[in-house]
């Protein structure tokens, strides 16, 4: 790692002093989370500003054979973002790009209710949202989050994560109405680069955090 952060707490904190000044003394802010390494920045992005800490499920649509690829994602609330060129260009039919969105709907669905354990999603309307996650490579995640928290009638969203590629961060601009980005190295490699402790967030964890700021 190169001059980044230790762990993803460590992150969080770093973002959480740059979010309050941009933010400010907001009683209507709320932070979503896009589980799973989103949590534990989140959290301490929500401890900050003492605001309700939430999850917004989104998942990568991979392209099939090369999962690792993003050709889009989707995101609570029917929020669907797809790069219809690179499928294009990758030959892919329509039937398995309905196949793969399907998967990842049902697995959607399945966090939904393992995070949020029946409690219903946050009412958005006319609030200022903090979507925090761990690191921006593409943006296709954070795209897909943004549409679907519009969909809620907010005041104002902030996209705020700890590093991101220089690219992904500027285009962030043109659909959030604030971006938060401490780190944005023009040699971004990956978001895992950026950390010395990179190790996956387990559901026990997020479930824990998300319990904590919620008041239980």
């Amino acid at each position: 790692m190169a001059q980044g952060y230790t762990d993803r707490r460590h992150a969080g904190r770093v973002l959480a002093d740059e979010v309050a000044a941009r933010v400010g003394l907001d009683p209507g802010v709320v932070v979503l989370a896009l589980p799973r390494g989103g949590v534990p920045v989140a959290h301490e992005v929500a401890q900050r500003l003492g605001a309700p800490l939430d999850v917004l499920v989104v998942r990568k649509l991979g392209v099939p054979g090369h999962e690792e690829l993003a050709m889009g994602a989707i995101a609570s609330g029917g929020s669907t973002i797809v790069d219809h060129g690179l499928a294009r260009r990758l030959g892919i039919a329509d039937d398995d790009l309905a196949s793969v969105i399907a998967v990842e709907q049902r697995e959607l669905a399945r966090r939904e209710a393992t995070y949020r354990g029946g409690r219903p999603a946050p009412d958005l309307a006319g609030r200022t949202v903090v979507l925090v996650d761990d690191g921006l490579a593409t943006g296709s995640t954070m795209r897909a989050a943004v549409g679907a928290v519009r969909s809620g009638g907010p005041r104002r969203v902030v996209v705020a994560v700890p590093v991101g590629a220089p690219q992904a961060c500027d285009a962030m601009q043109g659909i959030a109405d604030e971006v938060v980005c401490p780190l944005a190295p023009s040699g971004f490699t990956a978001v895992g680069y950026w950390y010395d402790d990179f190790s996956q967030t387990g559901d026990d964890e997020v479930q824990a955090l998300l319990f904590e700021r919620s008041g239980g």
